[in-house]
């Protein structure tokens, strides 16, 4: 009988863990089924290009996963049952109908949302890019704005920066602001926050520094301290929210919701359930939380899905906690930011800036989109049996660990 594997939601860490996972185990031993509401992939690290008009590259899963063994279902997952183990699907074009999804291994990936954080006003007037409906719909209201309006990026961090850069370098003839809680680019080397905000002078965006946003109305932004920002159009970026699928669920979370995790990704409650990305609460080095990111996203659906295998066949356990190398950053298409930083994501002196660091980023994006898109491609060739006796295969781990 088949080993069924079911991974939840196909952003790059569930595509990724779900091609990673047919390269390395027999495709005659497994059933893996990879549940997703849309047909292709999106690259979510470029909603900010996808608002401000540019077509982004289609990548059908029929396409990406043909061959591979992976069976791809187009639906919407409504519920994780994880003590049964099985999932619940339900019509992603709202039809009422639903469907159980039996599971031996669950690889939990529905990652995370945009997170109004309870601020008045957010969820009804606020535009957000945190996936494709939201950044089409930014895209549509840029398009209709004429000349001199204003556009309010709230949210200081990576999102914000590089959505509100790419907006005032696509629409020079629009007033675009960013609204930061803290200083702007505190996160930064000095190095690289000087060029952030020469690059943010150039384009011309008006930075409001120490401002917490406490409301968003029609037409403007509020702070706490009173100040009103005109805002025709508001884009909130303050922050992710995972997805709440879990949190109606039996597995431990952390208090934000997210699943957790030991070091090979599987969950400390429920050991046939591994989580990746933004839904996992993973420590990373120093045991300080992984941030929700691509960056944190992949390193996660690697050693899951190597974990699986190891455990199911049994090979031998990845060792060690996903790092950080360094933080890449678009400022529009012309300039970039590669800051580098420690291995628990603490800036260092070093930086690239500029044109270079620009065409860096952009070969980073289409280095990750290029691998989850050729699932088969790289090593190992051979794929690996399952054990049929799962007792030794788990000792044979143990012995390897």
């Amino acid at each position: 009988m088949q080993h069924r594997i079911v991974v939840l939601g196909a952003g790059y860490t569930g595509a990724f863990a779900a091609g990673r996972l047919a390269r390395r185990l027999h495709r005659q031993d497994v059933a893996i089924t990879l549940v997703n509401a849309e047909p292709d992939f999106v690259e979510r690290v470029r909603m900010h290009q996808l608002a401000t008009g540019r077509q982004l590259k289609p990548r059908p899963f029929s396409e990406m996963f043909a061959g591979t063994g992976v069976d791809v279902k187009l639906a919407k997952v409504t519920g994780v049952d994880a003590d049964r183990k099985i999932v619940t699907v339900g019509d992603v074009h709202g039809a009422g109908t639903t469907e159980e999804l039996p599971y031996d291994t669950l690889v939990y990936a529905l990652g995370s949302a945009w997170n109004p954080q309870d601020v008045p006003g957010t969820a009804e007037h606020a535009y957000e890019i945190a996936g494709r409906p939201g950044a089409t719909r930014l895209r549509e209201r840029l398009a209709s704005l004429d000349a001199g309006r204003t556009v309010v990026v709230v949210g200081g961090g990576l999102t914000g920066v590089e959505a509100a850069t790419e907006i005032a370098e696509t629409r020079p003839d629009l007033d675009v602001a960013l609204v930061a809680r803290g200083a702007f680019g505190d996160w930064l080397s000095p190095r690289g926050r000087g060029h952030l905000r020469k690059v943010a002078r150039n384009l011309r965006i008006t930075v409001h520094e120490h401002a917490a946003v406490a409301a968003v109305e029609p037409g403007r932004v509020t702070t706490a301290d009173g100040r009103a920002i005109p805002a025709e159009v508001t884009v909130w970026t303050a922050g992710f929210a995972v997805h709440p699928i879990a949190q109606a669920t039996t597995l431990e979370l952390g208090g934000n919701g997210q699943i957790v995790v030991d070091g090979t990704m599987r969950s400390v409650s429920h050991p046939d359930v591994y989580a990746i990305g933004d839904a996992a609460l993973v420590a990373g080095p120093g045991g300080k939380p992984l941030r929700m990111s691509c960056a944190s996203g992949i390193p996660t659906a690697q050693h899951a899905a190597d974990a699986i295998a190891a455990r199911l066949t049994g090979g031998k356990l990845p060792h060690g906690s996903p790092r950080y190398f360094n933080q890449c950053i678009s400022l529009g298409r012309k300039e970039g930011l590669i800051q580098y930083v420690t291995a628990d994501d603490r800036a260092v002196p070093a930086a690239l800036t500029g044109r270079f660091a620009a065409v860096y980023k952009e070969l980073i994006c289409k280095g990750a989109a290029w691998s989850v898109a050729n699932p088969m491609f790289g090593l190992p060739a051979r794929r690996r049996r399952v054990a049929r006796d799962r007792a030794a295969a788990g000792s044979a781990v143990k012995a390897a660990a």
